[in-house]
């Protein structure tokens, strides 16, 4: 069991260091975005925790950042990975941050809530 465990955490730790930073220029993706069908959380360490729910269906994601493609971003490990279409990167509208990803625009979550 406590080799078993040991595993987990060994893995673990080789994702985490799988995952690049962001960019300077694309530091405003980092944060927990959401729509009521989607959330996204980017952290500026290069991690991604991602679900989306459409209909009876659910599809969760949980990576590294491999890199940006442009606007678009890839998510995984070696050859498993998804690209993220970003249609429209953040921007700024009103006092809301929006960013339009796979087709479903999301709202950044404000720090706290």
């Amino acid at each position: 069991m406590r080799k078993m465990l040991w595993m987990f955490a060994v893995c673990g730790l080789l994702l985490a260091a799988c995952a690049k930073p962001l960019p300077p220029e694309k530091v405003a993706y980092a944060g927990q975005w959401r729509s009521p069908t989607m959330s996204l959380l980017i952290t500026e360490s290069g991690n991604v925790n991602y679900k989306r729910a459409d209909g009876g269906m659910s599809k969760s994601i949980n990576g590294p950042l491999q890199a940006f493609e442009g606007d678009n971003f890839v998510v995984g490990i070696g050859p498993v990975r998804t690209t993220f279409v970003v249609s429209m990167p953040p921007h700024q509208d009103g006092s809301d941050w929006k960013m339009t990803v796979d087709g479903v625009e999301l709202t950044k979550v404000p720090p706290g809530e």
